[in-house]
């Protein structure tokens, strides 16, 4: 898959692309269904999505809401067969009338040949252009235009804020399911304090910062090392949270790895969220918290057993 964040200087190439449209926060299920209705024989399937997310321009001081960074969505998106990204610069398209932007940036820097958008999609300044909108400037533009009706998984809506509820409630096989695949936290292994380490049990910690938090607490997980002599997929216990026993700390996540030795420092991981064990707590010195570890090992492989 190739990335494109310069509309200016798109290759011929990959112009004529059918492309969904969309922020696509977790990639799931909806989004899915948006992007498969945009694969066209003979044409390259693209996506058009926005960085920073619109919600962030607009509500800089909003806590953090996002389900998936640019790199994990770029992942997921090259996955399921997406041969063009077209990765835009929210700032510069948000001033845009909705003439504006299916001209300049749609037909003309793009020249996407069909649209795909869900039928809820608001574009343009003000949010003031619909499906009604862009169906008259893809007639009068050349680009053909398909509106996406909403999807609903067990009766419930697929939305990125439902998945985020699943997760804020500790229910991360539910946000699966509508996601389509698990909740992944993906990034770099960084430097934490290391006690882990010195209680027999060394953790790969990665930031959580920007995103959305699901229930603090202790879960099974499956982590994936994705580059570097390592490299490969893991089975492991992971805690997420800001470890209330040593003060007061921004929230990240620690992985153990089962059956592992070796240095992550640096190497970029991605952590699935399986299943939720208890929630975080306070221990009574480190002689309870190290056995409470260990039963927190035994659950996590008896449910990674189970999958």
């Amino acid at each position: 898959m190739r990335v494109f964040r310069d509309p200016s200087s798109i290759p011929a190439d990959a112009r004529g692309a059918s492309a969904a449209i969309g922020n696509f926060d977790g990639v799931h299920l909806g989004h899915r269904h948006v992007i498969d209705l945009a694969r066209r024989p003979g044409a390259p399937l693209g996506v058009v999505t926005f960085e920073p997310h619109p919600r962030e321009v607009f509500a800089p001081d909003a806590p953090p809401f996002r389900l998936m960074n640019s790199a994990a969505k770029a992942s997921r998106l090259h996955k399921i067969g997406v041969d063009a990204l077209f990765e835009l610069d929210f700032r510069r398209i948000a001033p845009l009338t909705p003439d504006a932007f299916m001209e300049d940036v749609l037909a003309g820097a793009l020249g996407l040949s069909h649209v795909v958008v869900g039928e809820d999609f608001r574009f343009g300044k003000g949010r003031s252009g619909d499906v009604d909108t862009l169906r008259a400037g893809g007639q009068r533009l050349g680009f053909e235009v398909t509106a996406a009706p909403l999807l609903a998984e067990g009766g419930t809506d697929v939305s990125s804020t439902a998945i985020r509820e699943a997760l804020a409630g500790g229910r991360p096989r539910d946000a699966a399911r509508m996601l389509g695949h698990w909740h992944r936290v993906e990034g770099p292994v960084i430097h934490g304090e290391k006690r882990g380490r010195t209680l027999g049990w060394p953790t790969a910690n990665m930031s959580m910062e920007g995103l959305h938090l699901p229930r603090l607490g202790v879960y099974a997980v499956l982590a994936d090392v994705l580059d570097g002599p390592h490299r490969g997929a893991h089975r492991g216990v992971a805690s997420l949270g800001v470890r209330p026993m040593f003060g007061e700390n921004a929230p990240n996540l620690e992985t153990f790895l089962f059956d592992f030795a070796g240095d992550l420092y640096g190497a970029p991981m991605s952590v699935a969220l399986v299943e939720f064990l208890r929630p975080e707590a306070r221990f009574d010195g480190l002689d309870a918290l190290v056995a409470q570890m260990e039963r927190d090992g035994a659950g996590a492989r008896a449910v990674l057993d189970a999958l």
